[in-house]
This record gives C-alpha cells, structure tokens and sequence, in this order.
C-alpha cells in the first residue's frame, strides 16, 4: 500500500504509472494484481477483486459490484449479512446506517465509511520500534570492578526507565565496555522471564564483569536490550517485592547463564499412559509450568529410566530375582497393572507388546517397579505354566 499523491504525472499518468510498476515487479519475477484508489478501503478491495482504476468521484461506483467481504469484515458479518440478501456493497450504500450498525456492529460500517472516503484512513509507514539502548562516556577511563558494577547501576536505571514506559522487559542484555585502546569487551545474559529490575539485572552481570580484562582502562560503557517481551505494570503493596516466582526466575537465570538455558529444564505432564511418554522436557527459561494432571490410577515410581533385565527370577510376581549384580527378596508385591503400547506410535521398545507392571517392596530396602512381557498366542495370554517370563525393572520408588 502506497500513497501516490502527487506521483503519477511523473509516469505520464495513473495508467502508465501502473504499467510500469507491473513491469519491473514481473521482471523481478513476481505476477501481481494491483489497483488505484481514492482511499485505502476502496484500493485494497478492488485489488483482490481483478484490479484496475477508479477515477475520482466514482467510489461507489468503482467498489458497487464487489462483493462485501472485500470490505474487509469477518466472515461471520459477511455470512449474516448474505442470509439477509446483502451481498455486493451496492447493497449497504443505499441502505439507513443506524439499522446495520444494530444488526450488525459498528465494524461493518466502519469499513463502508473507509472505503467511501466518509472516515479518513490514512497510508502511513510503521512506527519505528523503539531502540532499548543507554550510553555513557567517562570523564576518565576506569578500570576497578566495583566503578564499572557503579557505572552499569547507573545505565540500568536508565534503560529500565525505557522500558517502564513502554511496558516491555527485557529478556537478553548486553554490555559493552569500550577501553582507551580501542578494544571492547562484551558481556551478554539472558534472562528467564522478562524483567527491568535493576537491582536483580545487576546481580546477573556481576560475574562477567570479574573477568573483563580492563587493559589501560575503559573509557565508554553502553548497555542495550536487543530481545525485549511485553511486561505490563505490577500491583505493588504491603507484601514482599520478591515474589516466588521471581526468586525462581533468578535462579533459572543464574543457572542459564552458567550452563546454558537450554540445559535447564522442566517436566511436563503428557496424556499417555506409556511411562516413558507420560512427561514432557521444555527449557524451563522458554516455557510455563503447568498444574499437574489428576491421575486417579496406580502409582508411579519416582525415578524412571529405560528397561533393566532382570535374572533368575521365579514366580509371579518373582519372589526372588537379581537386578544389578544383586540379590533381591520380595517382601510385598502390588499387582498386576496392564499397560498396552500406543499402536498410533511404531516404539521399538514396545514391540514386545503389552506389559504387566508390580510394585515390589524388597527385604533388602528397594521399592522397585517391574513388569513382564507374557509370550502370546493367537492374541490369548498363555497360563503362567507355559509362557516364557521376561522381567525388566523400569523405575523405582521413594
């Protein structure tokens, strides 16, 4: 969308002005459709409906024919409409605008009013974002920790200040300090949540500030957000400033920055009943926790890792067997759980089939989680006498 007041006379006219757009964008290997009007609605109608010119003073002339949904209103408006007999835009000129603005909301009219010139919508450029950056140059270079973590304080404050009035936080930051020799060091952290505390900010920064090597001294410090994330004003009162959730959002932080945010994650629940697809793992910096799913069956143990084989084991459920170059005794036993394989997922693990799961309590101290994969025949379990035992551990409880 273009504003082209005052252009096309250079071109030798709105046609050949037209002409030669069409040209250079097929020449750049592009094939498009395009229209010029007195108004943005009008423009943007007739563009998606053939293309072409409407002369000045002809609006309702020009758009007349196309059908509503050229307007630019939803789909719900243009059905209600259509089931009424409303179906070209002829039809909502002549019509009283009180009524269709009851029936069918101030929007419709809105954009009539747009396309016909009664309201103005201009054609202007986006605004510029905004640029989250601070700078400050030294009367004299420094090179003490303690007067660069000074001179940082002092520019977060400024840069949050900037961000308080658009309501943003920032989510990466970035210092860069300039010395006399024309060297610059740079120091960059990332943040779990969005934030402009500068107190906090500063805390994060204190230990890439140790290791800047400040040579003959640092003469300009600048500081700027280049990932920011919407963050509207807190209800502030009698209570702690630091909630729990800040507290956790420092720590991520902390430990993000150290080992990497990706590397610091959370659990998710999953609805399967698999147990290796029972959970999810998000970078806990990039995600938000979600309450946990009420499951009303079995227990599950509280550390899972993948299948164990499990030897000389007797019984159902083993009253004896050996796990990890160990002997075990089964003091208690709960069980069986019958858990099938999600045959939507091809799971080499579970190939085997379906699983039967015990919670077994040993006299040596383990509570372990086991199953058994029963041979079959025919789709029927074989009798306990006749089918093959296959005991694997996969979890074990608090």
């Amino acid at each position: 969308m273009a504003d082209i007041s005052g252009v096309p006379h250079l071109f030798g006219g709105e046609n050949a002005l037209r002409d030669d757009l069409k040209a250079r964008l097929e020449r750049a290997g592009l094939h498009v459709t395009s229209a010029i009007a007195g108004t943005r609605g009008a423009a943007h109608a007739l563009a998606r409906h053939g293309g072409g010119i409407i002369p000045d003073g002809r609006l309702a002339e020009g758009i007349g024919p196309l059908p509503i949904s050229a307007l630019r209103v939803d789909h719900d408006t243009t059905e209600a409409l259509s089931r009424v007999g409303l179906v070209r835009i002829a039809d909502l000129i002549a019509l009283p605008r009180a009524p269709l603005a009851r029936r069918f909301g101030p929007g419709l009219i809105l954009r009539l009013d747009q396309a016909l010139g009664a309201q103005s919508e201009p054609v202007a450029a986006e605004p510029d974002a905004p640029h989250f950056g601070v700078r400050m140059t030294l009367p004299e270079p420094i090179g003490l920790q303690a007067d660069v973590m000074a001179g940082l304080e002092r520019l977060l404050d400024r840069l949050c200040d900037k961000l308080f009035a658009t309501h943003r936080g920032a989510r990466r930051l970035r210092l860069e300090l300039h010395r006399v020799d024309h060297v610059a060091a740079q120091i960059e952290i990332g943040l779990a949540r969005p934030m402009r505390d500068p107190v906090r900010i500063a805390a994060l920064f204190a230990k890439g500030v140790e290791g800047v090597e400040s040579g003959f001294g640092i003469e300009a410090m600048r500081l700027s957000a280049p990932l920011t994330e919407p963050l509207p004003p807190e209800q502030i009162g009698d209570g702690p400033t630091v909630g729990h959730e800040d507290v956790l959002a420092d720590l991520l932080s902390s430990v993000g920055n150290r080992i990497g945010f990706d590397r610091v994650l959370r659990l998710l629940p999953a609805t399967s009943l698999i147990p290796e697809r029972s959970f999810l793992l998000a970078p806990a910096a990039y995600s938000e926790p979600e309450p946990l799913v009420h499951y009303s069956g079995a227990k599950r143990p509280i550390t899972l890792f993948p299948p164990e084989p499990v030897t000389a084991a007797s019984g159902t459920p083993p009253a004896s067997f050996r796990w990890r170059r160990m002997r075990f005794t089964t003091l208690r036993a709960a069980g069986p759980e019958r858990i099938t394989p999600e045959w939507w997922f091809d799971d080499p693990a579970w190939r085997s089939g379906l699983r039967d799961y015990w919670r077994i309590e040993t006299r040596e101290g383990p509570r372990l989680w086991l199953f058994v994969t029963p041979q079959t025949t025919a789709g029927l379990a074989l009798p306990a006498t006749a089918r093959a035992q296959n005991w694997y551990v996969q979890g074990e409880f608090a």
